[in-house]
């Protein structure tokens, strides 16, 4: 799965907060993925995460 640091992953579980988007700050073994409604990092496995995401939703910046 092609996941990049800025883009914005849509979960299939919510975090506690309620939201379901999380910005991607670092991607390699884990991700450090950031909630978008409360802003709490968190890091998690790349197998874990990528069973758990829904979609993926990316910038396409052609420069």
């Amino acid at each position: 799965m092609d996941v990049r640091v800025g883009d914005i992953l849509e979960m299939k579980k919510q975090h506690p907060c309620g939201s379901k988007r999380f910005i991607v700050l670092r991607s390699g073994m884990d991700f450090k993925i950031k909630c978008e409604k409360c802003s709490h990092e968190v890091m998690v496995a790349r197998s874990k995460a990528e069973k758990n995401i829904k979609k993926i939703i990316r910038e396409e910046n052609a420069e």
